[in-house]
């Protein structure tokens, strides 16, 4: 098996995990990580025995073949161009990019050059999902008719170190949370195909509780609780909230309804959970998941999908396309907010390949 050259940059919170996940999937050969903040570079260089580098660097290093990109949302873009500017491929943290047409320039840039971008989320590649996936694709659900997705939570301030990118501009719960749970859709109904939404700022500022910046005020530029529904190609209508404003709620992350059964599916923000399975005039039953990845944290599984493709010159399951699309008609919902109206989404995907092979075989199929 060929290894992928991966270069980091961005070593903030969550590259601990990519890291940390990495280190299942051969294919992956982490040669350097970078970081506008050099000691960010080297503390986290230090703690999982890697080479930490200067940001030029890295875009140099011709041994890289993919720069994860695990900067914050505003910068996503910025990077990957650079990124591709230096003939390399991209695979980025969510969103995509902060704006639609942001986030067009960065594959129409790749397209022109030959490169791959890829993005998370990978969570749908876990057990839970992928067994889901194989539900829906059963035909056993019948017809599909519709769902619910819903995340909704206090707000981040409660226990992220530094929470104020998440209400700035390209923060708020739909940029944060939205690609999980519209990703999933995807993967399990197909492409969007008209967005009808609203958004509320209800607090112009909020009070972090996290212990590291306690009782610091931060100011509140975005939406903080999202609602609507999604019109699917397939005809199913979803309704779906992100919110920061809610204290708690009983509703599950995700159901999707059929004419001959409805499913419910685990969060989508995780790789593994129950399924529950009812079939119509039936009881509700557990489904067991018969799938790799359903117990852990696997945040790189996407990257080595990508470096496999790369090596073996197939399509990669978490593509740009499908990103690009996710981006769309998370910001469809701002779109359709103001004006009124209900916003075609315009930009085609396909679902994702299925798994079929572990990468606890070596080989990703």
């Amino acid at each position: 098996m060929r290894k992928v050259g991966i270069g980091i940059v961005g070593l903030g919170n969550i590259s601990a995990a990519y890291l940390k996940a990495a280190q299942s999937f051969p294919v992956l050969d982490i040669r350097a990580v970078a970081d506008l903040n050099p000691a960010a570079a080297a503390a986290r260089a230090a703690e999982f025995g890697v080479k930490a580098v200067s940001m030029d660097e890295i875009f140099a290093d011709p041994a890289i073949e993919i720069i994860l990109n695990l900067t914050i949302p505003k910068a996503h873009v910025e990077v990957g161009l650079r990124a591709i500017a230096a003939g390399k491929h991209v695979y980025s943290e969510k969103p995509l990019g902060i704006e639609f047409s942001e986030g067009k320039k960065l594959i129409e840039a790749a397209r022109a050059k030959g490169l791959r971008v890829g993005s998370a989320p990978d969570t749908f590649l876990g057990g839970a999902h992928q067994s889901a996936r194989h539900i829906v694709d059963s035909g056993k659900l019948g017809q599909a008719v519709g769902g619910t997705a819903y995340f909704m939570c206090p707000g981040h301030e409660r226990w992220h170190p530094n929470p104020g990118f998440y209400y700035e501009v390209g923060g708020g719960p739909m940029l944060d949370m939205g690609p999980y749970y519209i990703t999933d859709l995807v993967n399990l109904l197909g492409p969007v195909a008209r967005v009808s939404g609203f958004g509320s700022m209800l607090r112009a500022s909020r009070t972090i509780t996290a212990k590291e910046r306690a009782g610091e005020v931060i100011p509140v530029h975005v939406p903080t609780h999202v609602s609507g529904t999604l019109q699917f190609a397939n005809g199913a209508l979803v309704q779906i909230t992100m919110s920061f404003d809610v204290a708690g709620h009983k509703h599950v992350p995700l159901e999707i309804y059929g004419t001959e059964g409805t499913l419910i599916v685990p969060d989508p923000n995780h790789f593994g959970g129950q399924i529950q399975y009812l079939a119509k005039g039936g009881e509700w039953t557990d489904v067991d998941t018969d799938q790799p990845y359903a117990d852990g944290n696997y945040r790189s599984i996407g990257l080595a999908d990508m470096a496999h493709a790369v090596a073996e010159d197939r399509p990669h399951r978490c593509n740009g396309d499908l990103a690009l699309h996710v981006l769309e008609v998370m910001e469809a919902f701002e779109r359709s907010a103001q004006s009124g109206q209900v916003v075609e989404i315009t930009t085609p995907v396909e679902r994702p390949a299925p798994l079929s092979t572990s990468l606890r075989e070596g080989r990703l199929q």
